[in-house]
């Protein structure tokens, strides 16, 4: 699959949001020194749905999102663009990406 063709499919973008929230997520644990019980304590909600969070199998509504969020202290932040400006701009980005 060409980076074009995966940066228009709906898998990428779901995969792209879960792994940001886990970035924010690992990064909220580490800031506050809690575990992973802890956490779901914290947020209200079972150890079953933290586990599922940091493994990445979920795919929950917006609103859901939104709560995690706010509840960490971070707000999503989601924007629109128009799908070929951005595979300019990640071409960009892509390109400019050195491998050591």
């Amino acid at each position: 699959m060409k980076r074009e063709e995966l940066l228009k499919s709906e898998g990428y973008w779901i995969a792209k949001l879960q792994t940001d929230l886990y970035r924010e997520l690992i990064s909220f644990m580490e800031k506050t020194d809690k575990n992973s019980s802890q956490l779901a304590s914290y947020l209200g909600c079972s150890k079953g749905y933290i586990s599922q969070l940091l493994n990445g199998n979920f795919d929950h509504k917006i609103s859901k999102l939104v709560k995690l969020s706010l509840a960490i202290g971070k707000v999503p932040i989601l924007e629109y663009k128009n799908i070929s400006d951005y595979i300019l701009e990640n071409d960009e980005t892509f390109s400019s990406v050195q491998i050591l």
